[in-house]
């Protein structure tokens, strides 16, 4: 999950491609660093940290569990790390940026204050289903070399149904039922039986579920 850029000129518009390179800088840190949030190199990529916890065992040596993400893969996983063992820490950016369109290369997208626009593979846009055009997302850049790792969407969007079977009267908001819907942006997800064709929810981006009717 390396990336080297090369821009291109189109007319006034300028827009940058990430390719993949071998080499990345990072930082070496050590256990008591470990927070949410923080991005790190382990193993055969960049992974993010969703929890963590220090143990102090009674007896035995300390140790830090985690639950990391792939940055990549957007796969969760466990580890666990002797307390004081050493770690490499990806320093990282977040840009503001607002996707344009899709194309065949990718999913463009353009900075809010520069307008400089980039060209993003799918597999390292989380919740890319969930994205209409026009959406403000948060691109992460490596600090040092310009290179993008992933690129976030808020943690809720407000999408429009666009089919769901319709809902039977008697259906209520307190129902506990759920049905399938599909939204403006394609995705399917999971709604309460009185959510309609044409309503407009709030959307979980981290966790694809159905929020609350808007």
């Amino acid at each position: 999950m390396n990336f080297e850029s090369r821009t291109f000129q189109f007319g006034e518009v300028r827009k940058r491609y990430y390719f993949c390179i071998k080499s990345i800088l990072i930082i070496m840190a050590d256990t008591s660093d470990i927070k949410k949030g923080l991005t790190i190199a382990f193993k055969d990529g960049f992974y993010q940290v969703v929890e963590f916890l220090h143990v102090k065992p009674g007896k035995g040596a300390a140790f830090v569990r985690t639950k990391l993400r792939n940055l990549e893969t957007g796969r969760v996983i466990e580890n666990t790390f002797p307390s004081g063992a050493k770690i490499d820490i990806v320093r990282i950016e977040r840009r503001p940026y607002q996707f344009l369109y899709k194309e065949e290369n990718g999913y463009v997208f353009m900075h809010k204050e520069t307008y400089e626009q980039v060209t993003l593979e799918e597999k390292i846009i989380e919740a890319f289903d969930l994205m209409k055009e026009g959406q403000d997302v948060e691109i992460v850049f490596h600090a040092e070399t310009e290179t993008p790792l992933f690129a976030e969407l808020p943690s809720h969007v407000i999408l429009e149904v666009t089919y769901t079977e319709p809902g039977v009267k008697g259906d209520t908001a307190s129902s506990t039922a759920m049905k399938d819907a599909t939204l403006e942006t394609g995705a399917t997800i999971k709604v309460p039986l009185f959510i309609n064709i044409g309503d407009k929810i709030k959307v979980d981006t981290r966790e694809y579920a159905y929020a609350e009717r808007v």
